[in-house]
């Protein structure tokens, strides 16, 4: 069952405001790198409003530190229970914990969108039980944005779908091209699949299914499937504008990435001088959730303050421009078909029925 055609109660913030769900205990560092984020996010944006879910001397930490008259803008729900990175998530987001009261908050209407840098398989748990999946869905995806020469680079999934099926997968490709149609305002999106060669049929048995199955299937937005790519086509960009990989293989890479320009910045300090070196654009930390019925965004948990304020300035944007009914919108009817269809199978797309 999902939540997707119930309408959130409660009203909204007045036009132009964003009223944001924050998690101060997710992250490896929370809350005081949560807490940092946040007051980086309120100084950054004075129509943005924050509901800081966690526990009050944390969240009197934020309000504490702000100008008198900024803070009407925050409010707080205290919650002191937290899903540890090694606790099993359906388990404890059935709990009362910050990261199920900021999912709540957002289903109640008080709040436009929730952050959390704390267990990802907790908010994803907690996102699809509270705010239910987008129909058709299968498992949702994380997006995150990889910025490259040629424009961003949406790649997906990052960390949900660690056994991601090839059904998964294709439905990820479907969001993924509404999505860089709406967010990033990607005309016609070049969708690719992640393998180890770009030639038709590299890659395991699952890749080769999935490559076979998008071939096969009318994307959203004028989107269109370009076939394989390799590793280094998402930070140097080119062949696709959307990268389709499971979440396992794409939390490995998103975090290589990650890695290799924290180098590069390091190595250019050092023969430069701090003061000197060039800025080296990374990955975002923050990843958009997609396939649920809300506005979701999920952050590392070695996210930093600069980091937090990032997610909630992508939250903010999620909520403003009604980024997520607007993906829904381009993407039902295709997830709808995928599904009611039975789902694919790999015996199926690589045409070995018996």
């Amino acid at each position: 069952m999902t939540r997707s055609d119930r309408s959130p109660h409660g009203g909204q913030p007045p036009s132009g405001t964003a009223r944001i769900a924050v998690d101060l205990l997710g992250g490896d560092s929370a809350p005081a790198v949560v807490v940092d984020g946040a007051l980086r996010a309120c100084s950054a944006d004075p129509d943005l409003h924050l509901l800081l879910v966690g526990p009050r001397e944390s969240a009197d930490e934020v309000i504490g530190a702000l100008a008198v008259h900024d803070r009407e803008r925050v409010s707080v729900s205290v919650v002191d229970r937290t899903v540890g990175m090694g606790d099993a998530p359906m388990r404890h987001v059935r709990r009362e914990s910050t990261v199920r009261a900021a999912a709540e908050a957002v289903y109640a209407g008080r709040a436009g969108a929730m952050v959390s840098a704390g267990s990802s398989g907790a908010a994803v748990a907690a996102s699809a039980h509270v705010l239910g999946r987008l129909r058709g869905v299968r498992r949702p995806g994380l997006a995150a944005h990889v910025p490259t020469p040629h424009g961003p680079v949406l790649l997906l999934d990052v960390g949900v779908t660690i056994d991601g099926t090839m059904l998964e997968l294709v439905q990820h490709a479907v969001l993924g091209a509404a999505y860089a149609k709406v967010a990033l305002g990607v005309t016609d999106p070049r969708v690719g699949l992640l393998s180890i060669g770009s030639e038709p049929g590299k890659g395991d048995r699952l890749r080769r299914a999935v490559a076979v199955a998008l071939s096969d299937t009318v994307l959203p937005a004028g989107g269109r499937y370009i076939g394989l790519v390799e590793g280094h086509d998402v930070p140097l960009g080119g062949p696709a504008d959307v990268i389709v990989t499971d979440g396992f293989t794409g939390n490995i890479l998103l975090k290589g990435i990650e890695g290799a320009t924290a180098a590069a910045s390091t190595v250019a300090a050092n023969r430069t001088g701090a003061a000197e070196a060039p800025h080296v654009v990374a990955a975002s930390k923050g990843a958009a959730l997609l396939g649920v019925a809300g506005a979701v965004v999920v952050c590392h948990g070695s996210a930093d303050g600069p980091d937090i304020a990032s997610g909630i300035a992508l939250a903010a944007r999620l909520h403003r421009e009604r980024i997520i009914p607007a993906v829904a919108g381009l993407a039902d009817e295709l997830l709808t078909e995928l599904s009611s269809a039975g789902g694919l199978t790999i015996r199926d797309a690589l045409g070995e029925r018996s």
